[in-house]
């Protein structure tokens, strides 16, 4: 009994450190960009040694990687929470891309996912943490609109792609300054133009 409390205090130790280099690591990534940003300003932020960020890591990439998934994670379950089953598939759909452009907007994540996330990672890998991530979230909507016959059938792998780049864009452009609600019109429109009503 004894033994199994101290396997789940070093558990607990043990993620806690993890999600502390995680934390400081985005903080850091967000503020400077992956690419000036150092390990040794992220154990020190984090408050660890250069050896527990190679025990949880094997290296800085590993661990943007790590940071850009728990990201990827967190704006799908707000979509996921803005659209729940009760909605209609379209219905779903709209909540769904307005939830995405307003998670998009939490400070750093569009420079995370869309910007330094490609270019470290490179496309295959944001491609496979999109796939479990929003674009999965994206996925279910547009199955479920072309199983109630709200619409068209398309191919679906083709067209989750051509709507999360229109997403990621729109997330961009806002970003950048450009008015959301003009982007928000045009994702409605993209999504009721597919409708077969």
């Amino acid at each position: 009994m004894q033994q199994d409390s101290g396997r789940r205090s070093n558990r607990d130790r043990t993620e806690a450190t993890r999600a502390d280099l995680i934390r400081a690591a985005r903080k850091l990534f967000t503020e400077k960009s992956y690419a000036e940003t150092g390990t040794p300003e992220i154990v020190a932020a984090a408050g660890v040694t250069r050896g527990a960020l190679y025990h949880h890591f094997a290296d800085k990439q590993a661990l943007f990687a790590a940071v850009v998934e728990q990201e990827a994670a967190s704006v799908a379950a707000e979509i996921d929470h803005a659209s729940p089953p009760s909605l209609s598939a379209r219905d779903a759909l709209i909540a769904g891309s307005d939830a995405y452009l307003a998670a998009m907007r939490a400070p750093g994540r569009t420079r995370l996912l869309l910007l330094d996330g490609p270019a470290v990672l490179g496309r295959a890998a944001m491609d496979a943490i999109d796939n479990r991530h929003g674009n999965r979230s994206l996925r279910e909507g547009l199955v479920a609109a072309m199983r109630e016959k709200s619409m068209m059938r398309l191919p679906i792998e083709e067209l989750t792609a051509l709507l999360a780049a229109a997403f990621d864009r729109a997330a961009l452009a806002i970003e950048a300054g450009a008015p959301d609600e003009n982007f928000r019109m045009a994702l409605t429109a993209l999504i009721d133009g597919l409708s077969l009503a």
